[in-house]
């Protein structure tokens, strides 16, 4: 069984979901990255550098998956961030005096999601709104001063892929206690109704790309257009298995 592979350096975790619960109390950053953005890695050089310094990276993307079953003959679990969420809020339901700690990307979403964990009887939610980040300045002085305040136990970052993971490895590295940091970006609006709906039946066949785009062609469009450029990476790189 594959435990683990390495691809452009980038080490992914072949974890079985049926261990969340073992999982989910570790401490670290987690990321979700998907196809579009694992294409860009050539260019964006601070979100490759963030994903390669992930304690956690998950097979979110269903087209890598296919890719390395195609080309490489590795078969590999898709775990996405929906499904991770998923499996996270049942254990928020179980562990009712968390602290959970949002950073998001819109007052709308943001009341979205404190309104969605109160829901699921948290106590302690703390919801920051995320300002404009730039591509090359994701050190968030306010952010990091209002964490160690607050003290989480998990943070999770909902705002867009390539730029998460960089204030995520900005937060584990500054942070005085360590804490779990989940790089989910817009999944957890798949559950509050703000983005196109998700279910487990669309997440477990690779459908979700599909559902987005349906939603929202014009923004999707070009992102999975540029996603393609990951099957020449897949095919023309070497990619180390661990078992």
């Amino acid at each position: 069984m594959v435990r683990q592979i390495i691809f452009k350096n980038i080490k992914f975790n072949n974890l079985d979901h049926k261990n969340f619960n073992k999982l989910i109390i570790k401490k670290g950053l987690f990321v979700f990255p998907a196809g579009p953005a694992l294409a860009s890695i050539e260019k964006s050089v601070d979100y490759y550098n963030s994903i390669k310094k992930a304690d956690f990276v998950f097979f979110d993307s269903g087209l890598f998956v296919i890719l390395l079953r195609i080309f490489k003959n590795i078969n590999v679990r898709k775990f996405s961030g929906y499904k991770f969420l998923s499996l996270f809020f049942t254990f928020v339901k179980n562990n009712k005096k968390i602290k959970i700690f949002c950073v998001d990307p819109n007052p709308k979403f943001l009341n979205s999601n404190q309104s969605f964990f109160k829901n699921l009887g948290v106590k302690k939610i703390y919801n920051y709104l995320a300002p404009k980040y730039s591509s090359r300045n994701l050190l968030d002085k306010k952010l990091i001063k209002l964490v160690n305040k607050k003290k989480p136990n998990f943070i999770i970052i909902n705002i867009g892929g390539g730029k998460q993971e960089i204030l995520g490895l900005h937060l584990k590295k500054k942070l005085k206690n360590k804490v779990t940091i989940l790089c989910t970006g817009g999944a957890i609006s798949f559950f509050t109704g703000d983005q196109a709906p998700i279910n487990n039946f669309i997440d477990k066949y690779y459908l979700g790309w599909l559902i987005r785009f349906i939603y929202n062609p014009i923004v999707f469009f070009k992102r999975y257009f540029l996603g393609l450029k990951l099957i020449p990476m897949v095919v023309l790189n070497k990619i180390t298995v661990i078992k």
